[in-house]
């Protein structure tokens, strides 16, 4: 089987377990919330992986840098979720402190890759 450019990427591959551990945590979260915040936070976590793969599909390293750049928004916004989820009660400082450090590791990868793209 074809293993495509995006799926050797580092973060890429960080991207799918940002995923994972969302889906895993939101699946706790109040029932109420399924069309509010779960929603939101599975959605933005999944834009990020898509971007990736989508941006290494463009031509020039300009237009893979801008769906970097989508990628690391989405990845913000992530964070935004995970902090008012924590504000809300449904994860705890831990959990809150676990995805910190998940997505740290990311937007600094993603800087990286970005910068690489760039000055390619």
């Amino acid at each position: 089987m074809h293993i495509y450019n995006f799926e050797k990427l580092e973060v890429w591959q960080l991207s799918r377990q940002l995923v994972k551990k969302i889906y895993i945590t939101t699946q706790y979260f109040p029932e109420n919330e399924k069309y509010g915040l779960i929603n939101q936070l599975r959605r933005a976590s999944v834009s990020i992986s898509s971007n990736i793969a989508e941006g290494i599909g463009r031509i020039t390293n300009k237009e893979r840098a801008r769906f970097i750049e989508i990628a690391y928004s989405s990845l913000l916004e992530v964070l935004n979720q995970i902090i008012l989820s924590n504000d809300l009660g449904f994860i705890n400082e831990e959990e809150l402190l676990s995805f910190r450090k998940d997505i740290d590791l990311l937007s600094n990868k993603l800087n990286a890759f970005h910068r690489k793209l760039l000055n390619s």
